[in-house]
């Protein structure tokens, strides 16, 4: 009799039944398909993991390589110009009028009596030159003259009695005509002796040097003593003083080419600044110009004139002139860092509706950072800043910044 297995538990106070051979045979059989089932479902999910990650990758991959195959683009929005715009220029402050005082006539500096930065009118004796060899000359032209005019009266005596005398027919016409020659030729002489009287005393009354105009004293070149040269001979004249008018200044500017038919006289308004007087201006007024380009800076020579009555700008300080000059119409500013340039035209990319348009564009003045552009935009139109070279028309690309000219990045 075969062997049976007796399986008896107890729970509760209760006694099993022991089980059969074939349940427990079939009971092991269930659990292996558990076990199986478990498993397969497992490395199912494993590759659905799998492969899900890797189609979101590639999906991720396509996106990617969709945008990064539309360029990103950065664009600048062109800001119209202002009514006037302003150009600054380095200029040299001159006076109206400056002037050397030189001696008329030869001596010695005897006196003076202003000195560096005195202000005289005009007529104010300055110095006065002692000249002897001039007063001697003066007296002996004198004492020439006083003898040609006593030759020119003993002429003059004796010709009225010739010609009284002839007409009683008591001397002869000879005789008559040639006192009166004689009257003639004296007369002559007192005439040219009275002309020498009076260069002579012209170059006295050089002795004594007044100033021509009213203005200040900006330079004293001569003492007491000094030995006056008039400049009339070989040695090199003395130049006794410098004055200036500072009242009113001249501040001469060379203008670029461009802006020369815009900068007009008497309409174009101009303010000067100095280092010295920090945010302040001084008002001036353009008054003329060379009216001619210099073939060699290719500027145009103006000037302007600045009133100064209380003498607070000195002549011969350094300044900038800022010249207010009409901006043509319909012009913009961009950045030069905007502008493409091929061949022989100047370009930039313009973007429509995602699209590029490459533009031809007429450029203006020149400022550095920015430049004018006079031609070929509109007010609403975006400018592509930093184009690359590969950039062509109908490229589509993506803007991710809009500026304006002259904001910080």
């Amino acid at each position: 009799m075969t062997p049976m297995t007796h399986i008896e538990t107890r729970e509760n106070n209760e006694t099993l039944t022991p089980a059969s051979p074939s349940s427990v045979c079939r009971l092991r059989s269930g659990r292996r398909w558990v076990i199986a089932a478990a498993v397969a479902f497992m490395m199912i999910g494993v590759l659905a993991a799998g492969i899900r990650s890797r189609v979101e990758a590639a999906t991720k991959l396509r996106v990617v390589t969709a945008q990064m195959a539309v360029p990103s683009v950065s664009v600048v929005k062109p800001t119209p110009t202002a009514p006037d715009q302003e150009v600054v220029l380095p200029g040299n402050i001159q006076p109206f009028i400056s002037s050397p005082i030189y001696a008329r006539t030869d001596g010695y500096l005897k006196k003076w009596y202003f000195d560096i930065g005195a202000h005289v009118k005009a007529g104010d004796l300055l110095a006065v030159i002692e000249t002897p060899e001039v007063d001697q000359q003066l007296a002996q032209a004198r004492s020439t003259l006083a003898t040609a005019q006593a030759n020119l009266a003993i002429a003059q005596i004796t010709r009225d009695r010739y010609q009284s005398l002839l007409k009683t027919h008591a001397v002869a016409q000879q005789d008559a005509d040639n006192a009166a020659s004689t009257y003639t030729a004296n007369k002559a002489i007192v005439d040219a002796d009275t002309a020498n009287v009076r260069h002579y005393a012209a170059l006295v009354s050089f002795e004594k040097v007044y100033a021509p105009f009213d203005g200040v004293i900006t330079a004293r070149n001569t003492d007491i003593g000094d030995l006056i040269n008039s400049g009339s001979n070989t040695a090199p004249r003395t130049d006794l003083f410098d004055m200036s008018q500072p009242r009113t200044l001249r501040v001469y500017i060379n203008v670029p080419e461009e802006y020369s038919q815009e900068v007009k006289p008497g309409e174009t308004a101009a303010d000067i600044t100095l280092a010295e007087f920090p945010g302040r201006r001084f008002p001036g007024k353009l008054v003329r110009t060379s009216e001619a380009i210099n073939g060699i800076t290719r500027t145009l020579l103006a000037e302007v004139d600045v009133d100064n009555p209380d003498g607070t700008l000195l002549s011969g300080s350094y300044a900038e002139v800022h010249l207010k000059i009409a901006a043509e119409n319909s012009t913009f500013m961009l950045p030069v860092s905007s502008l493409i340039f091929r061949g022989e035209k100047l370009q930039v990319g313009v973007v429509r509706d995602g699209t590029v348009t490459v533009t031809d564009v007429t450029p203006g003045h020149d400022l550095g950072e920015q430049i004018e552009i006079v031609g070929g935009l509109k007010a609403n139109d975006q400018v592509i800043e930093n184009p690359p070279d590969s950039l062509v028309s109908g490229q589509n690309v993506r803007i991710v910044s809009a500026t304006l000219p002259g904001d910080s990045k």
